[in-house]
């Protein structure tokens, strides 16, 4: 009677140890270091990445992955920068913003969501890529 147990036992075990296999190949990091592109520059670190754009500055925590095909959906932040003077009561107002896109080699096509909004924008980095920024004034 307690063959069977141990069998059902290392057959769960094994299914356990190969589905894992299997999902640590199909979730990739993002590769670390700066991505550059047209009004935008990302620099992606360990367990994090800091976006500068050409008026505003943004953020993602987290595990940064992508799934087999180099797709990806993570959350963070969003804040408009203005030009000119600073108030020193004046604080930036960070949104929820989504970051999805594809990374295929070393390009990646990053879309930002702010909130819930239906507005998009698409932008195409680079990886090891300067960024051409016009920061505001």
């Amino acid at each position: 009677m307690r063959a069977p147990k141990f069998r059902y036992t290392i057959v769960v075990v094994c299914l356990l140890i190969f589905s894992g296999a299997v999902y640590s190949r199909m979730m990739t990091r993002i590769p670390r270091g700066e991505w550059g592109g047209v009004h935008i520059s990302m620099n992606v670190g360990d367990g994090s990445a800091t976006i500068e754009y050409d008026c505003a500055h943004g953020s993602i925590e987290g595990p940064l992955t992508t799934d087999g095909e180099g797709k990806f959906k993570l959350r963070g932040t969003f804040t408009p920068e203005r030009g000119g003077p600073i108030r020193a009561d004046e604080t930036a107002r960070s949104q929820p913003a989504t970051y999805s896109g594809e990374i295929n080699g070393n390009t990646m096509k990053l879309t930002l969501r702010i909130g819930d909004s239906d507005d998009t924008e698409t932008f195409e980095l680079e990886k090891g890529k300067a960024a051409r920024l016009m920061k505001c004034k």
